[in-house]
């Protein structure tokens, strides 16, 4: 396979685009196209699918991406290592988060540590759980953060914190007229949830399984702010991180459910992908999570 094609192939499917990877790579989009048409032709296969907008890739052209984003991976991975050795200064950190982690808890350590390395780029990209974990497998990632269960064999995973899940409802919903609230009569309520792929979502339903309980979903999203409001709203019951709301109970939007003999712990985890090389910016980031977060019950 010739590497300098898949360097090709590569662009183009990060770009989506023939003329946008032509312009990331910074020669000619007759070349590009050249060199695909080549590519193709080798490997006696169709790796995209042309459209008005741009191309999209076919079921090799996925399959072949996957390795070649880990193989480009590996290779920004050894350049930065080499530079390092060298007496780098100035480095970047890549890191992904699940929702609660990245919008509630991140910000507070990487705060800590801009002041202590302000010479290094952070990128955080947020998404759900399995998002991330992809993210990783992938080596598009350095560190990720997140909530839900870790059962992949590519990652090693540690526990930093642990965090609470809990029902809320807004103030006025009739599951305030008798206290304590029972699970059995939780569980009878219509629900607010996160979309599925969310650690939270995963957690919660799990521990429900484990005492014999599921939820009737009438509204999903793929937003913590979103499910919160529609909660405020009437909408529904929503289970979601005590992260989350500190503002909300203290405007009185929403209240939290007191539910009897019941309650959802979970691990925060550090996911990191097996075997793969920890910059120096990675390992400051990894020394600043050993010191106590406002907030976060430690692992």
């Amino acid at each position: 396979m010739n590497i300098n094609h898949l360097a090709i192939f590569h662009a183009v499917l990060q770009e989506g685009s023939v003329s946008l990877g032509a312009e990331r790579l910074h020669i000619s989009q007759p070349a590009v196209s050249k060199q695909l048409k080549e590519f193709e032709e080798s490997l006696n296969t169709k790796l995209f699918d042309r459209h008005p907008k741009g191309v999209r890739p076919t079921e090799a052209g996925e399959l072949l991406g996957g390795y070649a984003r880990r193989l480009f991976a590996l290779e920004a991975e050894a350049e930065l290592a080499l530079a390092e050795m060298q007496g780098l200064q100035r480095g970047r950190l890549v890191i992904g988060a699940s929702l609660t982690i990245g919008n509630y808890l991140l910000p507070e350590i990487l705060s800590r540590f801009h002041v202590r390395y302000p010479g290094v780029e952070v990128n955080v990209e947020i998404g759900n759980t399995e998002v991330i974990q992809g993210k990783l497998i992938d080596g598009a990632l350095d560190l990720g953060f997140t909530e839900g269960y870790v059962e992949i064999a590519e990652l090693d995973a540690a526990v930093f914190g642990e965090d609470e899940l809990v029902p809320i409802a807004a103030p006025e919903h009739s599951i305030f007229a008798t206290r304590p609230v029972t699970l059995e009569a939780l569980c009878r309520e219509d629900f607010v949830l996160r979309e599925q792929g969310s650690g939270t979502r995963e957690v919660m339903e799990r521990a429900l399984a484990a005492r014999g309980f599921t939820l009737r979903s009438v509204m999903t999203f793929g937003d913590i702010e979103a499910c919160k409001r529609a909660v405020a709203a009437g909408i529904g019951i929503g289970i979601v991180s005590a992260h989350t709301i500190a503002m909300e109970l203290a405007l009185g939007k929403v209240e939290r459910i007191e539910v009897a003999d019941f309650a959802i712990r979970r691990p925060l985890h550090l996911l990191t992908l097996r075997g793969k090389y920890q910059t120096r910016a990675a390992r400051a980031l990894l020394a600043l999570l050993r010191q106590p977060i406002h907030g976060v019950a430690p692992g």
